[in-house]
């Protein structure tokens, strides 16, 4: 995904982004039940491409968001694939293009830090605050998360976190609360981004055969979103 700086109209984000070559990596080890990208589950439906050839058509693309963009590693959750990630992110780094790196935080190895070591800026999805919560969310325990925000502490790294605010999981003001203590542990944490659940990904699921978790789970009202946006702002 490529990123350009534009001005932005409601919101504090000094960065938007707009696609780009495919820098989607697919495979996810999390099993959200709010996941927009059920069909990027499964690594093997990647197709083939050398990572010299994504850096060439980020390098490509330079002229067009310029040196104040870059190109984010997304997914699926790219770490996933941490040696071809770690390629593109050294070769885009090499050209003089900001690295941003989309991850939910699941791995941590030597060469997942490797990768950190060429990302300029870690965009954090933070699922829940809650230990049990997250578990019944994504399917997976938090300890590898605190781990790797730990990590992220240690080396001072630049991170936005996001959230997705769902009705019903996430959207209490105490579990916000609670995941904004965690932010606060991170010194180069630089912004935490409120994301409004949607229901657009309901088709991807039923074409999978895969039944959707949140059935008929309404988007948060842009009441309750400016509520939570409220208590972001007076706690950082």
């Amino acid at each position: 995904m490529i990123r350009r700086d534009c001005p932005p109209k409601n919101a504090p984000s000094r960065r938007c982004r707009a696609a780009g070559p495919p820098c989607w990596r697919p495979g996810c080890p999390m099993r959200c039940r709010y996941c927009h990208n059920p069909d990027m589950w499964d690594p093997s439906l990647s197709g083939e491409m050398e990572s010299d050839q994504v850096v060439s058509q980020v390098v490509r693309l330079k002229p067009y968001f310029g040196s104040e963009g870059g190109a984010t590693l997304s997914g699926g959750e790219p770490l996933m694939q941490a040696p071809f990630a770690l390629e593109i992110l050294r070769g885009c780094q090499t050209h003089g293009i900001h690295t941003a790196l989309d991850t939910c935080g699941f791995y941590l190895d030597d060469t997942v830090k490797h990768c950190l070591k060429h990302t300029d800026l870690v965009l954090l999805d933070i699922k829940h605050s809650d230990p049990g919560r997250h578990k019944a969310l994504t399917g997976h325990h938090m300890d590898r998360l605190l781990r790797f925000i730990e990590y992220l502490a240690e080396q001072r790294s630049a991170v936005w976190v996001r959230h997705v605010v769902v009705p019903g999981w996430t959207d209490g003001e105490e579990d916000l609360r609670g995941l904004l203590s965690i932010a606060r542990t991170m010194p180069g944490l630089e912004k935490v981004e409120l994301l409004p659940y949607h229901r657009m990904a309901r088709d991807k699921w039923q074409a999978l055969g895969v039944p959707y978790p949140l059935g008929d789970t309404e988007p948060p009202s842009e009441e309750r979103m400016q509520r939570l946006r409220e208590i972001v702002s007076e706690e950082l």
